[in-house]
């Protein structure tokens, strides 16, 4: 099984491009929606919440688990690692991150050498991006921006309206004045707003698909590694939880992903 875990709903934007790449395999995703966002949290919290989460998962049955958020991708991905898989003889289990496959896309596609990146404050603080664009080519030049508004606009089903859009325009200003040509959504809400980011960024900024890099990068992730590959079950079942209420992450998933979720189920995953 394959566990996807997000603080809350952005994490869906991920789900959904992986259940059309890979719509064979079975998933298992959990929201911690009762403590999000994560994006105001210190590292040790969010290392703490990370933790309930990755071992809630692997009770469960999963093999695999993806971060899905940013803010857990940038914080406590390699804490998690080295705690539940430094031990040799673990082979069959793996945890990874969307921050590193982002990256690299980015890195593939720049043609300036200049790359933009927006998030929580607790991805663009934590300089994951800065450093694993440096790591794949030290002369790429990285700006970041902190867009903690936008969260709340998309959670509430306002991303669409004028208010959000001129927010936006705000954030994306600085952007555009450092002449980047790529920008990456380093939060896993914001690809909901992918067509305004794409507008106010304008023509020369490629604004990248989060969740479509990551279900491509997936994919080759398993063909490469067929002892993680062949303990993955394929019986096409989905099941999605969250710690808080079930109805409003039923709504969001419909409304704005077109999911067609019919079960939720809330869960307690704190010890």
């Amino acid at each position: 099984m394959i566990g996807v875990f997000d603080s809350g709903y952005g994490g869906l934007t991920v789900l959904k491009p992986l259940l059309k790449a890979l719509p064979e395999y079975d998933y298992l995703y959990l929201g911690d929606n009762a403590r999000a966002p994560y994006g105001i949290r210190s590292q040790e919290t969010v290392e703490k919440y990370s933790e309930e989460a990755v071992e809630y998962l692997f009770k469960k049955g999963a093999s695999l688990i993806i971060t899905a958020c940013n803010t857990v991708s940038a914080l406590a991905l390699r804490h998690l690692q080295q705690k539940y898989l430094r031990n040799p003889g673990i082979k069959n289990r793996k945890i990874l991150g969307v921050v590193k496959p982002v990256a690299e896309e980015a890195v593939k596609l720049t043609r300036r050498g200049r790359i933009g990146v927006v998030g929580t404050r607790g991805t663009v603080d934590s300089k994951a991006y800065d450093a694993e664009l440096k790591n794949l080519n030290n002369q790429i030049k990285v700006f970041s921006r902190a867009c903690p508004l936008l969260v709340p606009f998309i959670e509430e089903h306002w991303h669409h309206k004028p208010e959000a859009r001129k927010i936006l325009k705000k954030y994306l200003l600085p952007l555009k004045s450092t002449n980047i040509d790529v920008l990456i959504l380093g939060c896993t809400h914001y690809p909901l707003m992918h067509k305004e980011f794409q507008k106010y960024a304008g023509k020369r900024i490629k604004v990248l698909d989060t969740g479509d890099i990551v279900a491509s990068s997936l994919k080759d992730y398993l063909k490469r590694h067929p002892e993680i590959e062949k303990v993955l079950e394929k019986k096409g079942r989905r099941e999605y939880l969250t710690t808080d209420s079930p109805e409003r992450f039923k709504e969001f998933a419909n409304k704005e992903l077109g999911l067609n979720i019919k079960e939720v189920k809330k869960v307690e995953i704190w010890k």
